[in-house]
């Protein structure tokens, strides 16, 4: 019988007995289901056409909290507190330095609750994280705060065309604000979005297009067809319910714990290693796809994640989809798993560190990543281990890849071994984020004789690596900064497990482990 403890409503207690599924993993499906249906009566009655935005604002932000209250309890209040005190010292601070002094409240604020969480209340004591949500909050305050100081403050001239294009040009009220952080849609899983494009989709501008008259400078606005959403939330509900019968079904079957079983690590041959080495984090990702592309799919049926349309004709439902599962699975080197791979997050450190800092932004960007990231020991060892396979891959891939390009035939050899060799790799990097404590995670390391951190030291050591040189002026040092970041700075992307990992699992994980902390 399920019977953990929770601090969110215990209504749904005899169904959580019944799947036999701690009782905040079932609030958490619950409610999202809950939301995909509210979110098909907020587009069908509640219309841009139909009625005002302030209901749509309103509306939103009562069913967002609703949700949190039922899924945290009193812990909900925190998305409040963290909302509202930014939002006061967005007024008082001004429009100068408002996003520094919110980015460190913000962030000061989760790394207190985290803290809070993980070393005072008793680990693993509940299986609802709480800063889960909030880390998807302060992603929302931190980026609308840089968003605001763009628009208001900095000369456009100073902006990188993708700052102009986000940049908000008058200060959103309290509703407005609340809204953007706490919606139903994304309050309990994400994905992060853009301040301006929720506001566009509220006020119905989703499907307006923008066309510049003759002679360049005049424009007119047209209102385009609304495309449906239903299918591509159908797809994305199929992706979900075979990612969940995954999960339920093979999951448990093959545990990651299993790397580090005593009898396991004596008898068991290399191959036998490393094969279920893969398979078991292979069975760990489908929890994650189920929850970001349900997240997805919940604002897509509100009218929600519109981009517009292909070449083909057909209508793009993602622009805050939050993974790309094929180009995940079939990845032949670390940038594209990364590239693919909480997208959202990646983009958010992009946009509010990388580009914003001209001392070291690769080092200021990772550690504003591991902060984000929580607490738990693993998580850290995950992040390092990440940057040096990201650091090593890429050399390899500099020194050897054009060698490899003709023939075909050639090709597709370099591209089985470098698949193999990089699902093995990125495997072998996030046990510790699955594992959370340093003890198991030690064990697992010691027990592949740290042969991958070896090796990507030695590659390091051994290949020259290429410089990136920098550009004199302030623009183009900001614009060859962000093209570094998309070809593989974004190895801070060990963003990777932890914020679903925090918002619907771990009391399973977190509960087996609890002595290891402690030791």
């Amino acid at each position: 019988m399920a019977t953990t403890s929770t601090t969110g409503s215990t209504l749904l207690q005899p169904l959580s007995n019944a799947v036999q599924l701690p009782i905040d993993q079932v609030n958490f499906v619950v409610c999202q289901l809950f939301a995909l249906l509210a979110a098909i009566w907020f587009r069908t009655y509640l219309h841009s056409s139909k009625t005002s935005s302030f209901i749509r604002h309103v509306v939103a932000t009562l069913l967002g909290l609703y949700l949190a209250l039922f899924c945290f309890g009193w812990y909900a209040l925190h998305f409040l507190v963290q909302s509202g005190i930014s939002y006061c010292i967005m007024i008082i601070i001004g429009v100068e330095n408002m996003h520094n002094y919110c980015f460190v409240f913000a962030l000061g604020y989760l790394t207190v609750c985290q803290v809070t969480r993980v070393y005072i209340f008793d680990y693993g004591q509940y299986s609802a994280d709480f800063s889960g949500p909030m880390m998807i909050i302060t992603q929302k305050i931190t980026s609308l705060a840089c968003e605001i100081h763009d628009g208001m403050f900095r000369k456009d001239e100073e902006l990188t065309s993708s700052q102009r294009d986000l940049a908000v040009r008058r200060m959103p009220s309290l509703l407005e604000y609340l809204s953007y952080n706490c919606n139903f849609m994304g309050i309990l899983a994400g994905p992060l979005c853009s301040y301006k494009d929720y506001i566009t989709f509220i006020e119905g501008r989703s499907y307006h297009v923008t066309q510049s008259g003759d002679n360049g400078k005049e424009e007119t606005q047209y209102e385009r067809t609304e495309p449906s959403p239903n299918t591509a939330v159908i797809q994305k509900l199929l992706v979900c319910g075979l990612s969940l019968l995954f999960h339920l079904t093979i999951c448990t079957t093959l545990p990651v714990e299993y790397n580090i079983d005593e009898h396991f690590q004596a008898t068991a041959s290399w191959p036998t290693k490393i094969i279920y080495l893969y398979i078991s984090l292979l069975a760990a990702r489908p929890k994650y796809y189920f929850a970001w592309t349900l997240a997805d799919a919940i604002n897509n049926a509100a009218g929600f994640g519109f981009r517009g349309y292909d070449k083909n004709g057909a209508a793009r439902w993602d622009l805050i989809s939050n993974l790309r599962i094929q180009q995940i699975e079939m990845s032949t080197s670390f940038k594209m798993f990364l590239d693919n791979w909480n997208i959202q997050t990646a983009l958010w450190l992009k946009r509010v560190c990388y580009e914003r800092t001209s001392f070291s932004p690769t080092i200021q960007t990772f550690i504003l990543s591991a902060i984000w990231h929580g607490v738990y020991p693993g998580y850290y060892l995950t992040f390092l281990t990440g940057v040096l396979m990201t650091l090593a891959a890429r050399a390899m891939r500099n020194n050897f890849r054009h060698y490899f390009i003709e023939p075909s035939q050639l090709k597709l050899f370099y591209d089985v071994i470098t698949w193999i060799v990089t699902q093995v790799a990125i495997s072998y990097t996030v046990v510790p984020f699955v594992l959370l404590s340093i003890k198991p995670s030690f064990t697992f390391y010691s027990s592949w004789y740290y042969c991958l951190h070896i090796l990507g030291i030695l590659v390091l050591l051994l290949l020259p690596v290429k410089k990136t040189q920098r550009k004199n002026t302030h623009e183009n040092i900001q614009l060859s900064q962000s093209k570094k970041f998309d070809e593989g700075e974004n190895s801070l992307g060990w963003n990777s497990f932890s914020t679903t990992n925090n918002v619907c699992n771990q009391n399973q994980e977190i509960a087996s482990r609890h002595s290891s902390l402690k030791q």
